[in-house]
């Protein structure tokens, strides 16, 4: 089976080779090719590979596509990880937001609607070459922001495009482990994500807004035991985020990026504070990496140098957020969950192998939430098995969730709008509707710099 990874220099890559590694499923990825628009990231990125690899003959063979047809051809399976502008970009964004004391962060707000924007024509291209050379595979998208993509991929591919995410997933094995941990769970419950397991996820809402309503385990929902307890929900990592009044009263527990959305100002503090912002940190951080990488010139120490950064990016995950907080550290196992490419071996194992699965996933609403159209794109618990992916039933969005999707629904719209038309109108009611911009005066003046700053990337705007 061939797998084609779009962003094959991306910094996490190593962690999809690990996981394909480590499976031994009959029909299981041989043969994995790599595509990217940076020779220097891919070449630095492959000999991490490669010493990963020493010493297994059973290791998928990597390949580097040299261009997007080559690498397309005849495979089974996409994952789209693209960076359009790379880290340097979302440093720019954030830069630019800050400028304008608003919050900037890569998937959500001005700095996420400036990377659709910049994202959606690439995606459109991918979406003809995909249509041309490799009709039949299965696309994956991990490309923030993944629901927006995720709707313009599948308006263009259809049913065989999924959008994936490691959040929903991760935050509920953390509150199935919490409870487990206090004796209210069976300790030989779980795991979470898998068709045939005692645990049953209840998710709702979009990619990086949504919410857990709800963990069954055994046909009984758990969730309760967990709110009732300050001490358990704040033993997480969301719990301590949001605190236990906030999560008491929502009646659910938060994704950790709705912590934008309930803390901004807090947050928007700390990131005014910082001398370098998350973006501008990773850019320095794998700047750092490659250059080290290219340093070592043929000598081993590719995979070590790897490894250091990689355990310090995640020290350092929504690390502002976390300081607003209480300034908390991330726990052990979650610099070590592996994350969105365990998602993604999971469906394409569930679907080459017809293991079935439950996960999280992004796809079309077809009625789930009513008052958004059938074709918008959402983030809820599917069960995915040779025959494809089908979503599952799950509790209605509260009120106050409701009003918070519909809105930013309208957000992806106008921004999807925008990048099809080139309407500078939408892309600026995109901005102006966003609750993290809170003025049509700094949303004016954060279109004109950021269509000022990219360049061609964004002058089709008009």
């Amino acid at each position: 089976m061939i797998l084609t990874l779009l962003g094959g220099g991306g910094f996490r890559v190593p962690l999809v080779y690990r996981a394909l590694m480590a499976d031994r499923s009959a029909e299981r990825v041989t043969e994995l090719r790599l595509h990217d628009v940076d020779d220097q990231r891919l070449t630095s990125i492959v000999k991490v590979l490669d010493e990963l690899a020493a010493g297994r003959d059973d290791a998928p063979r990597v390949v580097v596509a040299p261009d997007l047809a080559t690498a397309l051809a005849g495979t089974d399976f996409i994952f789209s990880a693209m960076r359009v502008g790379c880290t340097e970009g979302r440093a720019t964004d954030e830069a630019i937001c800050l400028d304008h004391h608003i919050i900037g962060q890569e998937t959500l707000g001005a700095g996420g609607i400036s990377y659709a924007l910049r994202g959606i024509p690439v995606a459109l291209a991918l979406a003809a070459a995909v249509r041309e050379h490799a009709p039949d595979a299965w696309l994956i998208n991990f490309t923030n922001p993944a629901g927006i993509i995720t709707q313009v991929l599948r308006s263009e591919l259809g049913e065989r495009v999924v959008g994936i995410c490691d959040s929903p997933v991760g935050l509920a094995r953390r509150v199935l482990t919490t409870l487990q941990g206090a004796g209210l769970v069976r300790s030989d419950a779980g795991p979470v994500g898998l068709g045939g397991s005692a645990v049953r996820m209840d998710y709702l809402g979009l990619n990086h807004l949504g919410w857990l309503q709800g963990l069954v385990v055994d046909d009984v929902d758990v969730l309760p035991l967990l709110l009732e307890r300050a001490d358990l929900v704040e033993s997480f990592e969301e719990g301590k985020l949001f605190g236990f009044r906030l999560v008491q009263a929502l009646g659910s527990v938060p994704n950790e990026y709705l912590h934008y959305f309930y803390f901004t100002r807090e947050d928007l503090a700390i990131d005014l504070a910082n001398d370098a912002p998350r973006g501008k940190f990773l850019a320095a951080q794998q700047g750092r990496f490659y250059e080290a990488v290219a340093d070592l010139d043929g000598r081993p120490g590719a995979f070590e140098l790897w490894n250091r950064t990689r355990l310090e990016r995640e020290q350092t995950y929504m690390a502002s957020n976390r300081e607003a907080a209480g300034n908390f550290e991330r726990d052990e196992a979650d610099l070590e969950t592996g994350g969105y490419d365990h998602v993604a071996l999971a469906i394409m194992h569930a679907i080459a192998n017809d293991v079935p699965a439950t996960l999280v996933l992004n796809v079309p609403n077809a009625g789930t939430i009513p008052e958004l159209a059938d074709d918008d794109v959402i983030e809820t618990v599917c069960r995915i098995d040779a025959s494809g992916i089908v979503p599952l039933p799950v509790s209605p969005l509260p009120d106050h969730a409701r009003g918070m999707v519909v809105n930013q629904k309208f957000v992806e719209r106008s921004v999807i709008s925008a990048a099809r038309t080139g309407s500078r109108r939408d892309a600026l009611l995109a901005l102006l509707q966003h609750p993290l911009v809170d003025s049509f005066g700094v949303a004016e003046q954060v279109l004109d710099e950021m269509i000022a700053t990219f360049g061609d990337e964004l002058a089709y705007l008009r």
